[in-house]
């Protein structure tokens, strides 16, 4: 919790970005991008170096990050499956690691690459055998399988749609699509929103989450939470601009409720995707910094961010997507590990300072 606030983080992923993980050579240009972003958004004390950031993460760093080192009180596993890397960048293996040691602690999302056809889906069953309960599906909009990157849309109904369909099957209701950040020089067309409108229309039984959610595309992004009440925004990436432009984050936010009003805030959900980025200066500022200025609620007629709508964001509208008793799950993690190694009201250790790289953050 920070400041008596429950935190729900929609989605963390400890990443594989060693060499010997490289399937094909775009897995180097991924790790570029996602390497240089570190050291871009995040404020001093909180960046790492090329060589400890391009490392193989453990589930256990990603843990300590968010409850210890920040205020997290669940997280979201997102098993990743970019082929370019031989695990996918984030694999199911720590995944499960994570729901045999702390599964009071951890929710999973699985993932698997749709252009991969009926392997895809017999991926999706074994993955659903493997966790206990999977809350969601998580997807990219490029595969890197083949030598060349290749692309897919959403409302395809020959590669997305049979997808969609077994997962509901299986008993997951929400959809999670990596959406507006191109992961290299790929085309745009598969990152846009657009595609998003087809499927929510054909699965009205399902949530489509798009992750990176307001980073781009931000008109269509907000008329699709204005239209569709299974369609929502994963603030991941996002959020780092509370701490390295704020002034662009209050517009981003703005503009994803400008047309929903009220209810779109209820359909936007709190994530860091730590360890991309470490959660805590993103989430300190949205919880005690972040309002709109009084001119633009003027301006554009918006609702003011009030202490009820944090709490919505930061873990209320995630436990209303899923179906989650936040009581029963906040009451469950009273008294483990780290709620022991860090009580609710004290401040948090240093960034980095239960990994393996605390001695070069800087």
């Amino acid at each position: 919790m920070i400041d008596g606030i429950p935190v729900i983080d929609a989605v963390v992923h400890p990443y594989n970005l060693t060499e010997e993980n490289f399937r094909t050579e775009h897995a180097r240009a991924i790790t570029a991008i996602v390497s240089g972003g570190n050291r871009a958004v995040a404020p001093p004390g909180y960046r790492l170096p090329k060589d400890g950031y391009e490392r193989n993460w453990s589930i256990e760093e990603v843990a300590n990050m968010s409850f210890v080192e920040s205020y997290a009180d669940l997280a979201v596993y997102h098993v990743v499956p970019i082929r370019a890397f031989h695990d996918g960048i984030c694999s199911v293996e720590k995944g499960l690691e994570a729901q045999e040691r702390w599964p009071d602690r951890f929710l999973f999302y699985v993932g698997v690459d749709p252009m991969e056809g009926t392997k895809a889906i017999e991926d999706l069953e074994r993955q659903v055998e493997l966790f206990d309960r999977p809350i969601g599906l998580k997807l990219y909009p490029n595969s890197w399988v083949a030598s060349e990157v290749t692309g897919w849309l959403m409302d395809d109904p020959e590669v997305a749609f049979p997808l969609f369909e077994r997962a509901r099957q299986l008993g997951i209701k929400t959809v999670a699509v990596h959406k507006a950040i191109p992961l290299g020089p790929v085309e745009l067309k598969h990152y846009r929103v657009d595609d998003i409108d087809r499927a929510a229309m054909a699965f009205p039984d399902l949530n489509f989450e798009i992750v990176h959610g307001g980073m781009a595309f931000l008109e269509e992004t907000a008329w699709q939470l204005a239209r569709f009440r299974n369609v929502w925004v994963n603030l991941e990436s996002t959020a780092t601009m509370l701490t390295n432009r704020p002034s662009a984050f209050e517009r981003a936010f703005a503009a994803l409720v400008a047309h929903g009003g009220p209810r779109a805030l209820s359909q936007i959900v709190w994530g860091t995707g730590c360890m991309v980025a470490h959660p805590r200066p993103h989430l300190e500022n949205f919880a005690r910094n972040f309002a709109f200025s009084p001119e633009t609620v003027e301006r554009f007629g918006l609702p003011e961010i009030t202490d009820e709508v944090r709490r919505d964001v930061l873990a209320r509208n995630y436990a209303r997507l899923h179906g989650i008793d936040l009581a029963e799950r906040l009451n469950r993690i009273k008294g483990d590990a780290f709620d022991l190694h860090r009580p609710d009201g004290t401040e948090p250790p240093a960034p980095y300072s239960t990994t393996a790289v605390a001695d070069v953050a800087y």
